[in-house]
């Protein structure tokens, strides 16, 4: 009986876009302005979806990656462990998902609204809006615990 590798992973290496020294402060300064701008925009997103109702728009997607790219980049550190790249990857499956379900709700309410404009209220009511979501939510969730 031969015996098993019991080798066991507990970090990968991040290779990133440059490995010279110099160029480091400029990919860290051109990532962070590119992340907060980013995040601002969906900071107003978020505020004007609060102020009217009939906005509908997916937010989240962003805050996945980046800031541990920028994280990288500032100290200089390739590695990231185990247990932080199974996160990263769940929380951006899940927010992948997330948006691809929600986009598709929303092609269904306007697809409702164009072909039943009589009917719309009847068949998109909001319980059926919530349910819509709660659904896309979860099966986001399952998807990414494959």
């Amino acid at each position: 009986m031969e015996p098993d590798n019991d080798t066991g992973i507990s970090e990968f290496l991040l290779l990133g876009f440059s490995e010279e020294p110099e160029l480091q402060p400029l990919l860290f300064a051109l990532f962070l302005s590119m992340y907060l701008i980013t995040v601002f925009g969906n900071l107003l997103l978020i505020l004007a979806v609060s102020s009217d109702s009939h906005l509908h728009t997916p937010i989240c997607f962003t805050s996945t990656t980046v800031p541990k790219m920028l994280w990288n980049i500032q100290t200089q550190s390739k590695v990231i462990s185990y247990e932080g790249c199974i996160m990263q990857m769940y929380f951006f499956i899940i927010f992948a998902d997330w948006d691809d379900f929600l986009l598709t709700v929303m092609a269904y309410d306007r697809f409702v609204a164009i072909c039943h404009p009589l009917r719309y209220m009847a068949i998109m009511n909001p319980r059926l809006c919530g349910l819509l979501v709660l659904v896309s939510w979860i099966i986001s969730a399952l998807n990414s615990l494959l």
